[in-house]
Parts: structure tokens; sequence; C-alpha cells
């Protein structure tokens, strides 16, 4: 073989042993920039971002798209639609009163109405409630309920004995305290009088309701 032929054979062989030993070249796709958060969607916008090409994986970092959680649905305030003033009452029967004002306004459930049905309840608790809110009556729960003349129980400016372990004043406290709370709706709205029904009268008030054995007017 001529010195020519083998130069050209070495020259190959080396060009073939370079290939290997280069590695190909490696590419991957990057984003020029972070995707934006779509105002209306929640998701991540990216239509405009672009696609780059880099020959570095390591350099490389594809943006996380975190998902948005969908807000939590709305709780409907306690016992607004969610449950019966039965059940809102059930869950806050006590014998305990939070305090005087507490203890005058359950007094007065409780004589005027205890043993009639919930609303009834609710209602004699609305009246009292508004007259003490609407500055034609004296200012507070317990002066409401003791003013003189106005709720036939009173008797020399004292409420009877209450039958503290009976399930009727239970049920007085729970409701008086939903009303104070105001945690079910009027069933009275702005009722500040009422009678029992099978008294006859001419007021000439307006007629809110009947609701068990009283009739209320604003």
């Amino acid at each position: 073989m001529s010195d020519r032929l083998r130069a050209v054979f070495v020259a190959a062989a080396l060009f073939c042993l370079g290939m290997v030993a280069v590695p190909a070249p490696s590419f991957a796709i990057g984003f020029s920039a972070e995707p934006a958060i779509h105002p209306v969607t929640g998701l991540a916008d990216t239509a405009n971002v672009k696609p780059i090409l880099s020959n570095n994986l390591d350099a490389i970092q594809v943006p996380a798209i975190e998902s948005i959680a969908s807000p939590a649905a709305a709780i409907p305030p306690a016992g607004i639609g969610a449950q019966t003033l039965a059940q809102l009452v059930d869950a806050r029967e006590t014998s305990d009163t939070v305090d005087r004002e507490h203890e005058c306004l359950a007094g007065a459930v409780y004589f005027e109405s205890k043993g009639e049905p919930l609303e009834g309840q609710l209602a004699v608790a609305e009246v009292v409630l508004n007259r003490a809110a609407s500055g034609r009556f004296p200012p507070s729960v317990c002066s409401v309920v003791f003013q003189p003349g106005q709720f036939s129980f009173v008797r020399g400016g004292t409420m009877p004995t209450i039958r503290r372990d009976s399930p009727a004043w239970q049920e007085a406290v729970a409701v008086s305290s939903i009303a104070r709370d105001r945690l079910w709706k009027d069933v009275v709205p702005n009722a500040m009088y009422f009678h029992a029904a099978r008294i006859s009268t001419s007021w000439g008030k307006q007629r809110v309701a009947r609701l068990g054995h009283h009739i209320f007017y604003r």
C-alpha cells in the first residue's frame, strides 16, 4: 500500500473515532416568560408564552402551573334556610340565661307563651325586642318587660317563680336567645303589641299575624 493511500485510511479512522467521542447536542423546549394567570378562568394563560430551544437541559425550567382552588360555597347563616326553627331550638335548649336581659326576655316568652307553637313564642320575644329598640318604650329589655301595666304576669315589679327544670323554660331560653341573636327571620316584623286571641278589641292598629294564642299588631 502506498504512503498516500495509508494516510487516507488513517484520516478516515480518526474522523470516525471523533464522531463517536463527541456527544450529539441535546435540545429542550423552554418558555420565554412565566405564564400569567387568566383573571376570569383562574388558569395559566400560555397564549403569549413563546417556546425557546436550548442545548442545556439543566438551564431549562418549565414553570409550574398551580391549580387554583375554587372558593368554598357560601354557608348560609345559622337557622336561615339551613334548618327548621324546631331544630335550631333543640340545638340551643338550656336552662341557663347568659345575662339579666336574656333572663327578662326568656321570662316574657315563658309566661306569655309557654306551650304554644315556636313561632308564637318567637313572636312574643320579637315584640319585646322591637319595643326596646323603638325609642317609644323604655330602652332595655328588662325595662320593657317590667314597665307598669304592660304584661299581666308581672306583679309588684317582679316575675313569678320559674320552674327552671321544665322543658318549657328551656324552650323559652332557646327561643329568646334565637330572637336576640337574630338567628331566624322575623315572624312578626315591626310588631310592638299583642293580645290574647280570645279577647275582642278595637285598638285601631295594623294587624300583622295571629300566631299561637295571640294576635300581633304594629
